[in-house]
């Protein structure tokens, strides 16, 4: 069974657990979430990235561990007498110079201080193989579980990650259970030792454990992304509610650029209603739900919001103090300015991993332009490596960092003109996913049909040939750089792994070859060149973009058939806010769309759905 999609559905969802919500609940508990914090202990700027003292000082900054302690010591102390789990949906890992330098050290130190009740395992977790996250382990005070990671064969992780947990809150037995996204062993590096299965098959011999065990309220602590939730809550009997992470999904109750409802409802496969709930990422949002249950363990009703740490919450003093302490070492590095940016440089997720990106131009270009003496006349990289955006002015080395925090080194290789295709193929194979498989690229260009079945979905690639493209040529041998996590097979690029010839994984790191571009080029003017399209390839006429005209579907308000439109399609990250800005020159007019497609309040877009929007 797979989740409902139709937005009525979903609509009709949220309309029966409102009126649900008028019963007398026999039990409640408040649910304190957060996901993919990334190892963002300060606070970040609105691009996710360093905050400077002046923004700081202008209450520009949100997030950081310090935030995040103040919020939850006073939200819970708001529900001293009532029923209260603080936990994590995972990605502790990975992202700021904390990470790179102290690894899972200072994670375990500073997030024993916040009260975790349980913790999902993330992919990110596993970035630096077994015995880091083996450290890890024996270093934290509070759980961390997955159990469709099968670590058995895995000598320094067996035994310790356990598949859920069973936790005693207000006399009653509340089951947590966490699944993993399946391709982590294409995402991360968790060695041929460790093992995946699909989350559905493992909730449903799991649900039934806990079960026998008295338990009948169960909460799946996800690490698999949004639409995968979507799908387990409408396949995986007695889930009772999902708390997710790993899609950086921003679902929210009042905040219009959302990208769903807090809680989104879906209807799961006994018939009831499951809430889901997802609260972005990089410390910026605590989670708030309360859920009502009746005596059988039934949800009665499922209610809160994604909460902005901003400046009206004032850091933990010893907590910051702790932060600033660890930060000394890293400081002169940070703060190294390389480079100017004539206007900020869009690094986004939801740009990179779908369509051509600015970081992306920047990244690919730098990565050529380094080793273009040698022979190298493409390059790819992958969005998922692309973690924030750089804002305007100068850019430090600590920025830099924070959109590569990695440590990845420039690879090269030759390759076949046909293996570059079928690498590109891999590519856009997951794109309806978000996956960070997504390539940007240099000296190449490429066209996909998202609508084909993957594998199939490449339409076009050229190749940069003098001041024109030319189309690649299956058996010609063409230099291509990347960097070491995908030649070694990350992200799905197999093809670099098993076809490269005369490869060369260890040359520079990856952000240092970046910031040296943005010095050569200072002020860089960030930029798309239009080597991406979605359609049928390049020329006039030849390319149809991801927002160009389509058949008209029918609308689901009669009324407005009669409307001038235009069709949008949707694509990964789009939200009402986003779209009405970006293609009718004004935010607010979102209404204007929802009104035009007869959609509810507090919609939920898929890819490929196609919008009418007034001329």
């Amino acid at each position: 069974m797979t989740a409902p999609r139709s937005l009525a559905t979903l609509a009709a969802a949220v309309a029966v657990a409102a009126m649900a919500g008028a019963a007398s609940a026999d039990y409640r508990l408040t649910i304190l979430h957060f996901n993919d914090f990334h190892s963002r202990f300060e606070p970040v700027s609105k691009y996710d990235g360093p905050c400077s003292s002046e923004e700081d000082e202008a209450g520009e900054c949100f997030g950081g561990i310090a935030r995040m302690k103040t919020w939850l010591d006073k939200r819970r102390a708001e529900l001293a007498d009532e029923n209260v789990i603080t936990i994590s949906a995972g990605d502790e890992f990975q992202g700021s110079l904390f990470y790179t330098t102290y690894k899972g050290d200072a994670t375990a130190q500073l997030m024993n201080e916040i009260g975790l009740d349980v913790v999902a395992l993330g992919n990110h977790e596993f970035d630096d193989g077994p015995r880091v996250l083996a450290d890890y382990l024996a270093k934290v005070n509070y759980p961390i579980i997955s159990g469709n990671t099968d670590v058995s064969g895995e000598p320094l992780l067996a035994n310790k990650i356990p598949g859920y947990v069973v936790l005693n809150v207000g006399g009653e037995k509340i089951g947590v259970v966490s699944v993993l996204a399946t391709d982590t062993d294409e995402t991360s590096a968790p060695g041929p030792n460790v093992k995946f299965e699909d989350e559905i098959a493992y909730l449903a011999r799991a649900v039934p454990e806990l079960e026998k065990q008295g338990v009948n309220k169960i909460i799946a602590l996800t690490h698999s992304g949004f639409p995968r939730d979507l799908e387990i809550a409408a396949a995986a009997p007695g889930i009772d509610v999902i708390v997710g992470g790993h899609s950086h999904t921003f679902l929210s109750a009042s905040d219009p650029k959302r990208q769903g409802g807090y809680p989104t409802w879906v209807t799961g496969p006994a018939g009831a209603l499951v809430p889901i709930v997802q609260s972005y990422a990089y410390s910026k949002y605590i989670g708030d739900l309360t859920v009502d249950f009746d005596d059988e363990g039934n949800v009665l009703f499922a209610e809160g919001d994604s909460m902005l740490l901003d400046a009206s919450v004032t850091p933990d003093p010893a907590m910051a103090a702790r932060v600033a302490e660890l930060a000394k070492p890293l400081e002169e590095i940070k703060a190294k300015v390389v480079a100017e940016a004539a206007a900020s440089i869009d690094g986004e997720r939801a740009s990179c991993r779908a369509r051509e990106c600015e970081m992306g131009v920047l990244v690919a270009e730098a990565m050529l332009a380094k080793t273009a003496p040698s022979g190298i006349t493409i390059a790819i990289a992958n969005g998922g490596g692309l973690r924030a955006s750089i804002d305007a002015g100068p850019v430090t080395m600590g920025e830099v960092l924070t959109v590569l925090p990695f440590q990845n080194t420039i690879a090269t290789m030759k390759l076949k003109g046909a293996d570059v295709v079928e690498a590109l193929e891999n590519a856009v194979s997951k794109i309806e996913e978000g996956a960070g498989r997504f390539a940007q690229v240099a000296g190449l260009r490429y066209a996909f049909d998202a609508d084909r079945e993957p594998g199939s979905r490449i339409t076009t690639v050229e190749v940069k040939a003098g001041d024109g493209w030319a189309p690649i040529e299956p058996e010609t041998v063409y230099g291509v750089v990347t960097n070491n996590y995908m030649r070694g097979g990350g992200d799905g690029y197999a093809t670099f792994r098993d076809k490269a010839m005369d490869a060369y994984d260890y040359g520079p790191n990856l952000e240092e070859a970046v910031a040296a571009y943005l010095g050569a080029h200072s002020p860089y003017q960030p930029k798309l060149l239009g080597n991406i399209v979605e359609g049928a390839g390049f020329g006039s006429g030849a390319a149809m973009t991801a927002d160009s005209e389509k058949p008209a579907a029918k609308s689901a308000d009669p009324a407005t058939a009669a409307d001038t439109a235009m069709i949008y399609v949707v694509r990964p990250g789009d939200t009402l806010w986003d779209i009405a800005k970006a293609k009718l020159g004004d935010a607010t007019l979102y209404t204007r769309i929802i009104e035009m497609n007869g959609l509810p309040s507090g919609a939920v877009l898929s890819i490929g759905q196609e919008l009418r929007l007034p001329e």
